[in-house]
């Protein structure tokens, strides 16, 4: 595989979250490789544009080899901060700013390449052709290996992937979320070859207490014991299990959970046991 079936989100290890020092970043990083996890997801906005150069830094510290990591990294939001004062949030795709930003993120993380660039959102002023000539002089220059979308519905990965070739869409995907097994995004995905990455994977499962999350408690409660394994382990078994190949995006920075998460890559649910989860998420049998 390009990527580790694992990726480590970074948007909560700078201004945005804990924001850890050098060190921290560095060791953080080295835990993860340790643990199997080698891709690192970007977002050029993550931090109000500060953690990537913070990441640069403790990449250059760690002195891991370039080769032994992938480096994701997304554009197209222009966000609202100190750094870029802009009158409204919104969303760039020229062919410009595609260049430009992918150059700045290189400059940041202290790298010659990417791995992979992400469209972080679609906009509705977006053109194909000009995605598909920016994509073609970043690959052409080597300044990226792949490239991607991200929070693209069906229709609108036909419309870009008509152009340039997609190779991932990172979306929004967990047992609380799963509306893209339903809506054809993760259909779409499997009949191009597109890889899914999923953002927030274990849902609001731990974040909420409602009458949903308290089924999901009850059900993963119950499967515990029979798989020797945690609940967040399960939930990330749940969506593994999926066919189209979905590859977590974890966001935690506590290393300790980042090597529970591994275990769960182990774990192979019962046919019907994941249906459980299901109807325990849903409250009401499948069709």
């Amino acid at each position: 595989m390009k990527f580790s079936r694992l990726t480590a989100g970074t948007m909560t290890w700078g201004a945005w979250g804990k924001k850890l020092k050098t060190k921290e970043m560095s060791g953080l990083m080295a835990h993860c490789i340790e643990n199997g996890i080698t891709t690192f997801d970007h977002a050029d906005i993550y931090g109000g544009y500060t953690t990537e150069e913070e990441f640069g830094h403790a990449f250059k510290d760690s002195k891991i080899k370039r080769e032994d990591v992938q480096l994701i990294s997304k554009c197209g939001i222009q966000y609202i901060t100190d750094k870029r004062k802009h009158a409204v949030k919104h969303y760039d795709l020229s062919k410009d700013y595609i260049i430009w930003s992918v150059e700045e993120s290189l400059k940041l993380l202290q790298t010659d390449y990417l791995d992979l660039i992400l469209l972080h959102r679609p906009s509705p002023l977006m053109h194909p052709d000009e995605i598909a000539e920016a994509v073609l002089d970043l690959t052409r220059s080597g300044k990226i290996k792949d490239f991607g979308v991200s929070n693209f519905t069906p229709s609108q990965m036909d419309l870009i992937g008509n152009k340039v070739p997609i190779a991932v869409n990172q979306i929004e995907f967990s047992l609380t979320e799963h509306t893209a097994m339903h809506d054809g995004t993760l259909d779409k995905m499997i009949s191009k070859d597109i890889l899914p990455m999923a953002w927030s994977p274990l849902g609001h499962v731990f974040r909420e207490d409602t009458e949903q999350t308290r089924r999901i408690h009850k059900q993963l409660g119950e499967l515990m014991d029979k798989y020797n394994a945690t609940e967040d382990q399960i939930l990330l078994a749940w969506t593994l299990k999926h066919p189209a190949n979905i590859h977590p995006v974890i966001g935690t920075t506590t290393p300790k959970r980042i090597t529970n998460a591994v275990k769960a890559l182990a774990l192979n649910l019962e046919l019907e046991d994941w249906f459980l989860i299901l109807v325990a998420c849903q409250g009401h049998k499948v069709p």
